[in-house]
């Protein structure tokens, strides 16, 4: 039996997950680590915490399956995006801690990138907005911020890269400094019209290029691991962030065809296809992959806080135990009361962009308790996703096309029923969950495999696709619609403009 080895490198986790040749998972392992969150509104990581757990539970997930190196075709690697590591171009050491892809701290910067005009540029260019959720203004500020950094960055002495870049880094013993086109999409320096790193942004932003790290396909060689690591040299053929991985993993290769995916974050993507969409409601535009040197675009809305909320339940609030209480929860609410939950911890993302504001709860009465509390967080994210997919609608009438107006869901949270049923309610749209959940790490798997040859081409993976329960909206259309109108009026209260 021929293995590929997927490593999905979380922002609150690593696992390593073995695919056999029918692309069934056969072993997995999983590690977390910590989250460091110094300020308000500043989140971090240690970048060695980050490898540490990465190649742990690949030795572990090997163990469970009695896999050795030689029995594994290719590695494929997705990751948290827009998350910046730079470190020492000799060994490997970070600077500094990895500032992650929440992290609000160069609210200030973006800010006078728009007032100065120059966001409409970014936007031309690169498909992103002027917000810290990007690589850019993040890289920007540990430069700035870290003595001598942009003098040896300008040497050639230290390296940036997302966490895609470090892993291949470490992976290869320092053989490869590269990334896909995917994550350098994500950056705000890379010119997703030209495909290349764009000079005028790098000179806006203070960023030498000569630390940026080659661009490649989504499928490419893209080194070997050091021998030492994992008992033999396994080439790593596959690399995509997390979303577009599970855009392939979801198998939407159509235009029109969209997925959103709910993890810590939640993210919708849409296939546009060669056509790269300007959206009129601050909306992405990026690449969902790129295959052959030939580019497949996307409009994409992204949410901070879905899984993340289920969390503040139970180590915030600590009204439940563990995340799978929050539906049987809910499900006691008094149906009687209709709370609000803006979850603005770290600001709101797509499409209102407002990183000052901060979260919010409207309707509580004297009898809201941990029941109201968790059936509002739960549909925040359905709300969320609406906000999303109508601005979708609105840029691109095509959108949904694809799929047949399906929503495709994924990542951990689409395993809750009672999420997934207010969803499907509150879109007024059909939400299909597949049989298999961990679409992100099979989406890299297909990659890396079918680069070795193990697995099939685009028509042949697309057909592998299977349903495990379809969602059909329930709700009556008058109270989607006073239901989706309370939403948007609790959104207004919450944003700080």
């Amino acid at each position: 039996m021929t293995y590929i080895l997927a490593i999905d490198q979380g922002t609150t986790s690593s696992r390593a997950i073995l695919f056999d040749e029918p692309m069934r998972p056969a072993a997995s392992a999983q590690k977390e680590f910590p989250q460091y969150f110094p300020q308000s509104g500043w989140v971090e990581h240690e970048p060695d915490e980050i490898w540490d757990s990465v190649l742990s539970t690949c030795r572990a997930a090997m163990e469970k399956a009695g896999v050795s190196a030689s029995d594994i075709a290719g590695i494929g690697i997705t990751n948290q995006r827009e998350t910046v590591v730079v470190w020492d171009a000799e060994t490997g050491a970070p600077i500094g801690r990895a500032i992650v892809w929440q992290d609000r701290r160069t609210a200030p910067f973006c800010a006078e990138l728009r007032d100065e005009g120059f966001e409409a540029e970014l936007t031309r260019r690169t498909g992103l907005l002027a917000d810290p959720y990007f690589s850019g203004t993040k890289l920007k500020w540990l430069l700035d911020e870290t003595e001598g950094a942009r003098a040896r960055a300008e040497a050639g002495e230290i390296l940036f890269g997302t966490v895609d870049s470090y892993l291949i880094w470490r992976l290869t013993g320092g053989a490869a400094h590269v990334t896909d086109a995917t994550n350098a999409a994500r950056t705000l320096l890379y010119n997703i019209r030209e495909g290349a790193w764009d000079a005028t942004i790098c000179e806006r932003l203070g960023i030498p290029m000569a630390m940026l790290p080659k661009v490649l396909d989504c499928a490419a060689d893209f080194g070997a691991t050091d021998p030492e690591l994992l008992g033999g040299a396994i080439p790593i053929l596959g690399v995509a962030g997390d979303q577009q991985a599970a855009t392939l993993g979801q198998a939407c290769f159509e235009p029109g065809m969209f997925k959103s995916t709910y993890g810590t974050g939640c993210f919708a993507l849409l296939n546009t296809g060669a056509h790269l969409v300007e959206s009129r409601n601050r909306l992405l535009g990026t690449i969902a992959y790129q295959l052959d040197g030939e580019v497949t675009y996307a409009l994409e809305g992204s949410i901070f806080i879905a899984g993340a909320v289920v969390q503040w339940l139970r180590d915030g609030l600590g009204i439940i135990g563990k995340a799978s209480d929050s539906a049987g929860l809910a499900g006691k609410a008094d149906p009687g009361q209709e709370l609000y939950l803006v979850p603005a911890f770290t600001g709101l993302g797509a499409p209102y962009w407002d990183a000052e504001a901060r979260g919010a709860i409207y309707g509580l009465s004297r009898n809201s308790g941990p029941a109201e509390f968790a059936k509002a967080a739960l549909e925040s994210v359905g709300f969320q996703t609406r906000d999303l997919l109508e601005a979708m609608h609105s840029d691109w009438p095509s959108a949904g096309d694809g799929g047949g107006g399906v929503l495709r869901v994924d990542g951990g949270m689409s395993a809750s029923d009672w999420a997934m049923q207010f969803l499907a309610d509150i879109i007024g749209a059909p939400v299909d969950r597949p049989q298999v959940l961990e679409t992100t790490a099979l989406g890299v798997a297909w990659l890396a495999g079918h680069r070795a040859g193990v697995y099939p081409d685009r028509d042949g993976f697309a057909r592998t696709w299977a349903l495990e329960t379809r969602f059909e909206p329930q709700m009556a259309a008058e109270d989607r619609a006073r239901r989706y109108d309370g939403w948007t009026d609790a959104v207004r209260r919450t944003r700080s403009g």
